[in-house]
């Protein structure tokens, strides 16, 4: 995947963010641009819980499954740190869309982001993985047990923010 398809990635997907009322910024996390956006939905059928949603996009030569996992905990750190409001559990919950475009993808961070949502009391991790050279985007699309009452929306923001280039 050429540094162009990569900015042309994060461009789509700041877009799509934008688009969606998410008002993306970017942000230097430690000399690294990450596309940050974030909004909040409120849904009585969430037992009347404001779910905050962020989207953390960020491009790196190489994606495994330790650097996955290494951003994904960091993007819910962040998520939980910056949501405002009420303590989260407190009729608010956080849910994170942890992204990395990679250069080179391997098969097991592509299978690691499709295999199950990530969850850390009342906070909700779907890793996405994206492949740009093979217009592939994983992420898990399941309906668990623990968040449940959420996964029809964030399926449905996954699939709007993060459609393959091309």
């Amino acid at each position: 995947m050429s540094d162009e398809s990569v900015r042309d990635y994060l461009a789509a997907v700041e877009s799509r963010l934008t688009a969606d009322g998410c008002a993306p910024r970017w942000e230097d996390w430690s000399g690294v641009p990450v596309l940050v956006g974030r909004r909040a939905d409120f849904r009585m059928r969430w037992a009347a819980t404001n779910l905050h949603l962020f989207t953390v996009a960020a491009a790196v030569p190489e994606v495994t499954v330790p650097v996955i996992d290494t951003f994904t905990t960091q993007v819910l750190a962040y998520a939980k740190k910056n949501k405002g409001g009420l303590p989260v559990g407190m009729q608010t919950g956080v849910a994170a869309f942890p992204v990395l475009v990679g250069g080179w993808v391997h098969p097991d961070a592509m299978a690691w982001a499709q295999e199950k949502q990530r969850n850390q009391s009342a906070c909700f991790a779907r890793p996405v993985v994206v492949d740009s050279a093979q217009a592939h985007v994983g992420m898990y699309r399941g309906k668990p047990a623990l968040g449940r009452a959420y996964a029809s929306h964030l399926i449905e923001k996954g699939d709007r923010y993060f459609q393959p280039l091309g």
